[in-house]
Parts: structure tokens; C-alpha cells; sequence
């Protein structure tokens, strides 16, 4: 495992053949989620059983958060109060339709992070995955859709609908991607039900859906790991799944 700071961010490298980012291997990048440490989700790689050419890149969100408790981090502040009394009146939709005031910024950063990572690391073409927990996955859709980066793939674990309008404008431009959906039925944080409307919206524009739905709250639980190997093994090395 290595650090680096690229495009204004502290990133944590791991995998490849020396387990420090070697090789030409593919690359997966994970965002993590609001108030999280920049580490978060680092410990996921070792649970995934794929190829030892994978590499894996882990950014640190830049904006730093006092909550209290250690290092907590945010890809663009939220309105707790706000999102709390919206959650409590059931007003999903209402939200859904906010492109939040920091997105635009942290999208252009972390394009400006995945230009630089594919570069240096030598990525081949098609062969990134880029995705993210929570606050991390609603960026990593929202620059997916901004952009035109060749990708294997977006994995979203426990995300939500947001910008709708943009979003669905932009969605059949990326007709084909694979995407990788997880939820908690009881996730008291990000509605169920907004993840089922995003799932459909994703569907209706062409892009296939590797869905999983748990029985639990905000997290990610083994079958979700289990659930994004498969996903990984699938996208990154579709000519072996092919032939089984």
C-alpha cells in the first residue's frame, strides 16, 4: 500500500502485483461516504477475491469535518436539519430534485483525479471501475454522467437519487454501462425506496443493473461484498465469464 496526493487529493493506492498499485492491471476507485475517515473504505480490497493485477484507489474526500470523533471527511457539506426533517415528512422527491452547491466542484476534482490516476498507473482502455459508498456514490454517478471516461463499470453502494433532472437527461449517454446497486431495505439514512426509483431510472436508459438488496440499514454488509466481486470479475474480465 502506498499513499499519494494527486489533483489536490490524499489518496491511498493499493493492490497490483507488489500490492502497492505495480503492473498495468485494471483499476477500481472507491468514494467514501459523508463523515467518514479518508481510509474508510480500504479494508474492502482484502475481502475481494479477483485478480492480484487489480489495483485499487482510495481518495480522501478534501473537505474536513468537525464531528467530534477522529478524521471526518465530506465530498460537499450537507444540511443535516434539513435532510433530517425532510426524511421525517417523507419528502424523498423533494430532495431528489437539489443538485447540491459543492457537487459541481468535487465532480471536477475527481475527474481531474481519475485523468491523472489512469495515466500514471498505465490503466487500458475499459478497464476502470469507479464507485463509491453513500455521499461517495452519488459523486461518482453524477461525474459519470458529466463525463465521457471510458469505464468497465459504476458501482453504487447505498447512493441515492439526486440532480433528477440532469441525471435523467444524461443517462442514455452511457447506454450499456454496467452498474452495480446495493441497499438496505431498512437504511434509516438513505431511503429504500429512492434506491428502487434510481435502480429503474438506470434500467429504463439502458444501462444494466446488477442489483442487491439486504436486510439491514447504512453499510455494507458480505453479501454486498460478494455481490461487487462478481461484478468486478464480470466487467473486468468478461472474455473468462463468458466461457463459463
Amino acid at each position: 500500500m502506498r499513499h499519494e496526493h494527486w489533483a489536490g487529493l490524499d489518496v491511498c493506492i493499493t493492490g497490483g502485483l507488489d500490492r502497492q498499485g505495480s503492473g498495468e492491471g485494471p483499476l477500481v476507485v472507491l468514494l467514501h461516504g459523508f463523515g467518514a475517515p479518508g481510509d474508510d473504505l480500504v479494508a474492502l480490497w482484502r475481502y475481494l477475491n479477483i485478480p492480484d493485477e487489480v489495483r485499487f484507489l482510495f481518495p480522501a474526500a478534501p473537505l474536513k469535518l468537525d464531528m467530534g470523533f477522529g478524521d471526518a471527511r465530506a465530498w460537499w457539506m450537507l444540511d443535516m436539519e434539513r435532510i433530517t426533517k425532510a426524511r421525517a415528512q417523507g419528502q424523498w422527491d423533494a430532495l431528489s430534485e437539489e443538485i447540491p452547491r459543492g457537487l459541481p466542484p468535487a465532480r471536477t476534482q475527481v475527474h481531474d483525479l481519475l485523468s491523472l490516476a489512469t495515466e500514471t498507473l498505465s490503466v487500458p482502455s475499459r478497464s476502470l471501475v469507479l464507485g463509491g459508498f453513500s455521499q461517495g456514490a452519488m459523486l461518482s454517478t453524477d461525474l459519470v454522467l458529466h463525463s465521457e471516461i471510458p469505464l468497465a463499470g459504476l458501482a453504487l453502494l447505498s447512493g441515492t437519487l439526486i440532480a433528477r433532472q440532469e441525471w435523467l437527461t444524461r443517462l442514455p449517454n452511457r447506454q450499456g454501462l454496467p452498474v452495480f446497486q446495493s441497499h438496505g431495505t431498512d437504511d434509516p439514512i438513505l431511503a429504500f425506496s429512492m434506491a428502487q426509483q434510481l435502480r429503474e431510472h438506470i434500467q429504463t436508459a439502458g444501462l444494466p443493473v446488477s442489483w442487491v438488496e439486504f436486510r439491514g440499514g447504512h453499510e455494507i454488509p458480505i453479501q454486498v461484498l460478494q455481490g461487487l466481486e462478481a461484478f468486478l470479475q464480470s466487467v473486468l474480465y468478461p472474455e473468462v465469464n463468458s466461457q463459463k
